[in-house]
């Protein structure tokens, strides 16, 4: 069987997780250069922003890398449920002294409906190609198996693991409850088994054949070395990378990170769809029980984008978004060609242990 690191052309199985909002074509340069699987979110961007960054990171290495795709059902649009919450949030935008915006709008359109995003595909050819939320068509597959693209899809339990394999993806990434970040389940509105990384490895590794991609709270050598015993091929880490300088981290955020007793909590409130990230207002307040339905996805995520630059420009940093996975105080503020090496380091001597 073709292993992982053959399949996808790197040396050390250790992917960097795409990290929308938190990638640059410098961070995923380094790590595809320091041998692991470097990436690029695209799917909060347009075609022609994708095509840019492509163009950005092809020129920074000639090494394969991975950029990412949301494949969520398109948003349907509610302006009444939509007013309930900008309702809803106005005292937060009050603390602020500025109004909420008088509608709200879907932000991030799906790979589902995006042809031309398709199109930049198939032209630049990246190695890999990766969706989060559910699976593309069978003609995206295709287009994209056609211009050579290894494609991975993202799985939260053992029925999307196994929709992925019945569309002809080549990888799965089992993401774990532990994972910061957007849950990638596929239907938001089912229940959520809520599995951590490693529960779900094993329970994958029994239902599927195609090579596993752990996901969730990994955040050195020993945790990737672990992945690979009980089933994974590799791992993909983001929160490990959130420290490094090549990170589009903020300031704030890198100083929550060294804080290890503030905890994360999962919360659709921010975006429309559950994520993990570092509890504040918005978890504990915007997110407390008795809250009205927010808007689907993304149209939610322009409210809280919206309150954010408002609180911001008031230096009010109570409403930043600081995605993180549970164990984000491991996080290691090296730059990121040091953190790859540290990690295969520390995976090597965990293996001959």
């Amino acid at each position: 069987m073709t292993t992982l690191t053959t399949l996808l052309d790197i040396r050390h199985p250790i992917i960097q997780a795409p990290m929308a909002g938190f990638g640059t074509p410098q961070l995923a340069a380094a790590v595809t250069e320091a041998g692991g699987l470097g990436s690029l979110a695209l799917g909060a961007g347009t075609a022609a922003q994708a095509h840019a960054a492509i163009t950005a990171l092809q020129a920074l290495t000639g090494g394969p890398f991975n950029v990412n795709l949301f494949t969520h059902a398109p948003a349907q649009p509610d302006a009444a449920r939509e007013a309930r919450w900008l309702d809803y949030l106005a005292p937060h935008f009050a603390r602020t002294g500025q109004a909420a915006p008088a509608a709200l709008h879907e932000i991030y359109r799906s790979f589902l409906a995006d042809p031309d995003m398709l199109e930049v595909l198939v032209r630049t050819r990246p190695a890999v190609v990766s969706f989060h939320f559910g699976l593309p068509s069978a003609r995206q597959i295709d287009a994209l198996h056609g211009a050579g693209c290894v494609l991975m899809a993202t799985a939260t339990n053992v029925a999307e693991a196994r929709a992925i394999e019945a569309a002809g993806i080549d990888v799965i990434v089992a993401q774990g409850y532990e994972a910061g970040g957007h849950r990638g389940i596929f239907d938001p509105n089912l229940p959520d088994p809520a599995l951590g990384t490693f529960a779900l490895v094993r329970l994958l590794a029994q239902a599927v054949r195609i090579p596993l991609v752990a996901a969730g709270g990994i955040m050195d050598g020993q945790g990737i070395a672990a992945a690979l015993r009980l089933g994974a091929s590799g791992a993909q880490m983001g929160t490990a990378f959130l420290g490094c300088p090549e990170a589009n981290t903020s300031a704030h955020h890198r100083a929550l990170l060294a804080q290890s007793d503030l905890g994360t909590a999962v919360t659709a409130t921010i975006s429309g769809r559950p994520a993990r990230g570092i509890v504040n207002p918005f978890f504990s307040e915007i997110g407390a029980a008795g809250h009205p339905p927010p808007p689907d996805y993304p149209i939610a995520y322009d409210a809280a984008k919206a309150l954010h630059a408002a609180a911001s420009s008031q230096g009010i940093l109570d409403y930043s978004v600081n995605w993180a996975g549970q164990a984000y105080a491991l996080a290691r503020p090296l730059p990121a060609a040091d953190l790859v090496r540290l990690l295969v380091t520390e995976m090597t001597e965990a293996q001959a242990a």
